[in-house]
């Protein structure tokens, strides 16, 4: 037991010693936790001189079979290996298998058991949808069968003989699968169906297996698909049939190849009308004629929509002949003319009409500013009562009432979702980072953009994400709930905190705090231009910022990005001193009247009254000099040493001892763990402000406690920290001096107004109608 005990000791010991002894600054350099640059990805965080990548084309047929909901498809893939090794084999993803029965998505998925339970709850228990692809084949490009391997979302071919760089391979797959109803089955694609009518609106993606990234980072990113992980993919050219109902509205990622066989004369004149631009967008296909369609529908003939998309990573379409159609051109700084459009159902009319290809049309103008331009020919929102992202299209949520009627969150969750959406073009779909590892790195990305654009449409547009203080509860929590930001996709608490929210804050964060608007715009603008079309890392990103911008952000990463440390700084102590004049006399009445001015002991307060006669005013021969001596009084020696003081002075020490300057020494604290700038706002007596602010290097040799020194001319009144909310402080009761109380109120007048179930819209008719009537009943003779 002793030696058991003496190890245990020694252990203890040499784990304390270890950590005192190694480097824990948080402003240490980010070291071990980057990958070494190489010839492929370099220092400065630009694709290296030998920087390479996959491509991945695709020739496919595809139909949909609008009876039985069933996707049937077929598809020749041209893989050119581009990299320095031989690949022994392909791998694909097949991302529907997420939805077979046996997915392991379902088994590692939690659930419990409550008094009370949904069905939707109980269908969750055990899977009930025939999801997954069907693979019927794989062959070579002379129809030779191919040997393969599926192990869950992931589809291994094995090659007749290795592939060397340089080389292509083309294969065949030819696969089915089921369709989900989006209603009962979450998911990013599916159908919606309308049984008020019997016709689906079909949003698909994912729908085929698609090639693997191999880089230089993984090799084979085949990392299983779970649900949260989204996609890692190769660009490539497209080519796609798809078959449908003949009545329904088709769109899609790319450019249509046979406009003439399937859409009608009108049609094709009003596209050719919108793509003059300008403020409002042309109606192509109007809501009468979606009636028409949704009446008279067509279930026994069908044809067939081309279309081509060149340099994507990706391919989705939708279609429906509930469809009304617009759209609108919108011109970039190289001359191009990008056609922003909307497809929609008549139950979001009130939204969609007014407000989603104005939308796109805005995101492309905002995120080419902030980024490059969009380099593809079309933009598309579609009505899929759902968020999410493809090239060239995205799937769009915007509902109205019944009455035509919508909420406030409705208009604003409408248009921010389709800004969000549409800039996912840029990231993932062109700057295409690793979604199955790193989703910040889109969503992150992608949402702080969002913000930019959101406020550029309207003025204190109610943006989700972005400005520091709405990050501040999440990060306050739990920290047992709560991930670093660089955390896998799969493996993260608070999926949307963690992944969109954070990010973007921290990105808010280095524009408005750290580095200043000009120096994060260019550095920004810097790595979206190095990396599109391109597979960038985390480490890419993190090297670009400081390589673009000589800001070292190393601590920022750190904190941000690496921990789940907060921000909590706190105005601890405040030292208030002023000049000693060492005149005798003004130094002697000042501080008697700051004698006379502090608080009387309680004792001294109660004696006075009770004790009648102390024993020197009964007897005052006891007195002599002490009883009435008062060490402030002055005499002629003190005069006299002033004066030689004086005397002594330089011509500068005369100007400062006259200037009459404050000086304030400042205490602060960080309690939170994160080390931000110190911003403090200084309140005068006169009523003006000054704000300082001193850069988060201040705490590089302490990060706990530091103390700052300020001269003012003018006496301050107020200190306050972090006073324009920008460092997503947690705790901001401990941000004055002297201490200030927040502001709460009790809303006791929400007890008196009941909820009517209204929106404020219909809330408004209401009362217009009722204030008609009083003024009808008013004026009736």
């Amino acid at each position: 037991m002793r030696l058991l005990l003496s190890i245990t000791l020694l252990l203890i010991a040499s784990c304390i010693y270890g950590q005192e002894n190694t480097n824990q600054n948080k402003f240490k350099q980010l070291g071990q936790e980057l990958p070494t640059p190489n010839v492929y990805r370099a220092a400065s965080g630009a694709p290296g001189h030998q920087y390479w990548q996959q491509e991945a084309d695709y020739d496919m047929k595809v139909r949909i079979d609008d009876k039985t909901q069933k996707l049937y498809g077929e598809q020749t893939i041209n893989y050119h290996n581009n990299s320095p090794d031989q690949l022994k084999y392909l791998w694909m993803q097949l991302d529907q298998n997420v939805r077979a029965k046996d997915s392991h998505s379902h088994d590692i998925r939690t659930s419990n058991l409550s008094s009370q339970i949904s069905k939707r709850q109980i269908d969750r228990l055990e899977p009930y949808f025939d999801g997954g692809f069907k693979i019927e084949k794989v062959t070579d490009a002379e129809n030779n069968p191919l040997k393969y391997t599926i192990n869950n979302t992931m589809m291994r071919i094995d090659l007749p003989k290795n592939l060397k760089s340089g080389e292509s391979y083309s294969f065949k797959v030819k696969w089915w699968y089921n369709i989900n109803n989006t209603n009962e089955l979450d998911g990013r694609s599916g159908y919606e169906p309308f049984e008020e009518d019997g016709n689906n609106v079909y949003v698909i993606a994912q729908f085929f297996p698609r090639m693997c990234m191999y880089n230089d980072v993984y090799g084979w990113q085949n990392k299983q698909f779970y649900g949260r992980g989204e996609f890692t993919l190769t660009f490539g050219d497209y080519k796609v049939a798809i078959t449908v109902p003949k009545d329904h509205l088709v769109s899609s990622t790319g450019i249509l190849q046979n406009a003439d066989k399937v859409l009608t004369k009108t049609h094709r004149k009003r596209l050719k009308e919108a793509e003059k631009g300008g403020i409002h967008p042309i109606t192509i296909a109007t809501l009468e004629e979606a009636e028409e369609r949704i009446n008279n529908p067509v279930y026994d003939e069908e044809q067939t929509w081309v279309f081509e998309a060149e340099n994507v990573r990706d391919f989705a379409f939708a279609s429906s002949r509930r469809f009304i159609w617009d759209a609108i051109g919108v011109p970039m700084s190289d001359g191009r003319t990008v056609m922003a459009q909307s497809m929609w159902t008549k139950e979001g009319d009130c939204l969609w009409s007014k407000y989603s290809t104005k939308a796109v049309a805005h995101t492309l103008k905002w995120y080419s500013h902030y980024t490059f331009d969009y380099p593809y020919p079309v933009a598309w929102s579609i009505d899929g009562s759902m968020g999410m992202e493809y090239p060239m299209i995205c799937f769009n949520f915007g509902r109205c009432e019944d009455d035509g009627t919508y909420t406030q969150r409705m208009k604003y969750g409408h248009i921010g979702v389709i800004i969000h959406e549409v800039g996912h073009n840029w990231f993932p779909m062109i700057v295409n980072s690793d979604e199955r590892q790193w989703t910040w790195m889109d969503e992150g990305l992608n949402s702080y953009l969002q913000y930019l654009t959101e406020q550029q449409w309207e003025r204190d547009f109610p943006s989700r994400r972005g400005p520091a203080y709405k990050i501040v509860d999440y990060m306050k929590g739990d920290k047992s709930r709560i991930s670093p930001i660089m955390t896998n996709s799969e493996s993260i608490f608070q999926f949307g905190n963690n992944a969109y929210g954070k990010p973007a804050t921290a990105l808010n964060i280095l524009r408005e705090t750290i580095m200043g608007r000009e120096l994060f715009d260019y550095a920004f603008k810097e790595y979206a231009n190095r990396w599109k079309f391109k597979h960038p890392t985390p480490a890419d990103f993190f090297r670009t910022m400081e390589d673009a911008s000589a800001v070292d952000l190393d601590w920022f990463w750190r904190g941000w990005f690496f921990t789940n440390d907060h921000v909590d700084l706190s105005l601890k102590q405040v030292k208030y001193l002023k000049m000693a004049s060492n005149d005798p006399i003004t130094e002697s009445t000042r501080l008697k009247e700051k004698r006379d001015k502090e608080p009387e002991y309680i004792s001294t307060t109660r004696n006075r009254k009770e004790i009648k006669q102390t024993l020197n005013e009964m007897d005052p021969s006891i007195n002599d000099f002490y009883t009435d001596y008062d060490p402030l009084d002055t005499d002629i020696i003190d005069q006299e040493a002033y004066e030689k003081y004086i005397e002594s002075l330089s011509d500068e020490e005369l100007e400062m001892l006259k200037n009459n300057n404050n000086y304030y020494q400042l205490t602060f604290e960080n309690t939170g763990g994160l080390p931000m700038p110190i911003i403090i706002e200084m309140e005068y007596a006169d009523g003006t402000k000054e704000v300082k602010r001193i850069p988060a290097e201040i705490w590089r040799f302490d990060q706990k406690e530091i103390t700052k020194s300020f001269v003012t001319e003018k006496e301050v009144i107020r200190f306050t920290l972090d006073p324009f909310l920008e460092t997503a402080d947690v705790d901001r009761n401990n941000n004055y001096f002297p201490p200030q109380l927040q502001d709460d109120r009790f809303e006791l007048f929400k007890r008196n107004r009941r909820n009517t179930g209204e929106n404020p819209m219909q809330r408004a008719r209401r009362a217009q109608e009722k204030a008609k009537a009083t003024e009808d009943s008013i004026n009736k003779p």
